[in-house]
């Protein structure tokens, strides 16, 4: 980034041998969340994962593609497959030239980079195993990806989550079995076959098109209350879909093509129908989303749905016919077919050899080919788009959606020295599994929020609010946005979302107001956090936020490897309580003032996994020690910048056209 290297500890890297082959019946995306269930129990933050084993000659590149794609989900820094005869098979599916594709294997062996079956075992630091003949049908949820859920124990599962997803002014529930067609909890009112790889891979895209033939061809509907929406990744998709036959089904079924490119799964579903989110909030309802994505973290998805459950495009649709997130496919019908009688998962679930005869008819190179000959070209109105001249961008000032960030105000040629941190207040004290989600959300714009307010009062009405993820180039919105996830619970105070206590006056508000008033009053913040904090997806607003709320620290159980990264390129001094402790033990409520010294000597005198003391002064005063978990000399560096960003402009201002990097 920014012409720096990436600087990381040396990693461990786990192997993860893979024998044996999926049985009948079982998807690359039951085979992921079963890996992503292992991996995060196992433990491979910061680790580099590589699979092997004889297991890999029957896993086609496109599943080993949504186990690598999901190496934020398990928490590694990458998942790694070698490159052996399946991916030179790809390569060519993909219309890539024979020059190409000759000079990829003649590299990779000249290397050492070729597997074959008399390739050596590497010896690795940490050694898993799994068979795959053992992968189940699953899906994960309600609200992490890693909370793998056997298919027949869906229904089991929602039901025993169900107390803890209720509002929390909320004491009885509604029924949580369907009448007269309403809605209950563990209603589906979101089914959406997404971008994520997949549904990049054709295999499970086919099986979505057959299971959605058979269904029709049965005389099965969705629901009226289930939106539904179909968003690849890649125009491929289409054209093999409408090559084999399966659009037209998929499309009775109201799995219509949305667009290509993130949607539902980054919270761009759009919002429910006004009659379905007037029922869920009158009977204070938990109703739930299925999608094929990646990630299904608190508040996501959609502001209204409380429990989101990922699994593969064919059991998006199963679920969608259903109309409901709590039942047993295994032995409940998904409804009643024209002929009366019920019709099971089972009798339209399609075969391998369904989907693979499908697969080789449907899907040519000559796709690709044609598809990515075009893919940087754009439309009439892109290429349409008056373009600004000169050497740098020209800030609109009135623009609602790209503003020049004050990352740079004040700054100096020189850095200032390290200061310690003195008279620190706690913005908000966070439990275990805090997402970058709930830092910072892509979104919605809630029109009551800090965020929604700067809008409107910018002449921006609600319906054109967009997402936070759309309005990322404006930092007055997303620094209004951090910490308002709707789930956030901020155990400061009693209320669900991004409210705290301004103190010493205890005065509840808004994460952001409360941010501008100790701003106003020269306090720095803190954040108290617990175990993998800021896990999911590599979003720099979930620092740049905090940042430009005036946090300086964050003290945490655990952190996820790239977070803790953005945290220290953005100034903020990641600290990691001893092991044992954390806020409950030492007894943090949040209203203390705290103390962190030593800093500059930490940073100036680096080396990795010092301690340091934090001082706390509450009803009495107390001192603790925490590991500062700036992890390289390259991180102390930009710590002492003040962040990369001056840190790279200090460099190029001092003439040097690529910024030094600095090595251990």
């Amino acid at each position: 980034m920014l012409g720096q290297p990436v600087s990381m500890l040396i990693p461990l890297v786990v192997g993860v041998k893979l024998t044996g082959r999926l049985h009948e019946g079982a998807t690359a995306t039951d085979l992921v969340l079963t890996i992503v269930e292992m991996l995060r129990k196992h433990g491979v933050v910061g680790k580099f994962v590589e699979y092997f084993g004889p297991g890999l000659q029957d896993l086609p590149l496109a599943d080993r593609a949504t186990i690598a794609n999901m190496a934020p989900e398990y928490g590694a820094t990458c998942g790694i497959f070698p490159i052996d005869k399946e991916s030179l098979r790809y390569l060519k599916l993909t219309g890539r030239s024979d020059e190409q594709i000759a000079l990829v294997e003649a590299y990779a062996r000249e290397q050492g980079l070729f597997h074959d079956a008399k390739t050596p075992e590497a010896e690795y630091s940490e050694l898993l195993s799994l068979d795959l003949a053992t992968v189940e049908s699953s899906l994960a949820g309600p609200k992490r990806p890693q909370d793998r859920v056997v298919l027949s124990k869906a229904g089991e599962s929602f039901e025993k989550a169900l107390p803890g997803l209720m509002k929390a002014k909320t004491t009885t529930g509604a029924p949580t079995t369907p009448a007269n067609g309403h809605l209950h909890h563990g209603s589906v009112v979101i089914a959406a076959i997404t971008s994520c790889t997949n549904t990049s891979n054709p295999s499970v895209m086919i099986a979505a098109g057959l299971l959605a033939k058979k269904a029709v061809e049965r005389g099965l509907e969705v629901p009226a209350w289930v939106k539904t929406s179909l968003a690849p990744g890649s125009k491929v998709v289409l054209d093999y879909l409408q090559k084999a036959g399966l659009m037209p089904y998929l499309e009775k079924l109201k799995f219509h093509i949305v667009g290509y490119g993130c949607t539902t799964c980054i919270g761009n579903s759009g919002p429910l129908p006004a009659e379905v989110s007037k029922e869920i909030e009158e009977k204070n309802l938990v109703v739930a989303s299925v999608l094929s994505g990646n990630r299904n973290f608190e508040g996501r998805i959609s502001s209204e749905v409380r429990a989101n459950y990922l699994m593969s495009p064919p059991l998006v649709v199963a679920f969608a016919l259903a109309g409901r997130i709590d039942v047993d496919l295994r032995k409940d019908s998904l409804g009643k077919g024209k002929d009366g009688k019920p019709v099971y998962l089972a009798d339209i679930w399609p075969s391998q050899q369904e989907v693979e005869q499908s697969m080789a008819s449907a899907i040519t190179s000559e796709m690709f080919r044609k598809s990515y000959a075009e893919v940087y070209s754009g439309d009439e109105r892109w290429r349409g788009l008056p373009v600004p001249k000169g050497e740098t961008y020209a800030w609109g000032k009135d623009s609602t959606y790209i503003r020049q960030a004050p990352y740079f105000d004040d700054m100096t040629l020189k850095p200032s020295a390290v200061a310690d941190i003195k008279g620190a207040r706690v913005l908000a004290v966070l439990g275990d599994s805090v997402t970058t989600d709930h830092i910072s959300p892509a979104g919605s714009i809630k029109k009551d929020g800090p965020s929604g307010k700067y809008l409107i009062a910018h002449g921006v009405q609600p319906a054109d609010f967009n997402s936070y993820g759309s309005r990322r180039g404006n930092h007055e919105v997303m620094v209004r946005g951090t910490f308002a996830n709707v789930r956030l619970r901020n155990k400061m105070v009693n209320t669900e979302g991004g409210f705290t206590r301004h103190l010493p006056d205890g005065a509840e508000m808004s994460i952001f107001d409360a941010s501008e008033k100790y701003h106003a009053e020269k306090v720095p913040l803190v954040i108290l956090a617990g175990k993998e904090y800021g896990s999911g997806s590599s979003r720099d607003w979930a620092a740049k936020g905090p940042c430009l709320l005036g946090v300086r620290a964050v003290i945490a159980e655990s952190y996820e490897r790239i977070h803790r990264s953005n945290l220290v390129g953005m100034g903020i001094l990641p600290l990691q309580f001893l092991p044992g402790e954390n806020a409950g033990t030492l007894k943090l409520s949040g209203e203390e003032v705290f103390e962190i010294a030593g800093i500059r000597d930490v940073v100036e005198k680096f080396s990795s996994g010092r301690k340091i003391t934090v001082r706390v002064k509450g009803e009495k005063t107390a001192e603790f020690q925490a590991i500062v978990r700036i992890d390289t000399p390259q991180e102390a560096l930009y710590y002492a910048n003040g962040g990369i960003l001056q840190y790279v402009l200090r460099q190029l201002l001092a003439g040097k056209t690529q910024p030094e990097a600095v090595t251990a």
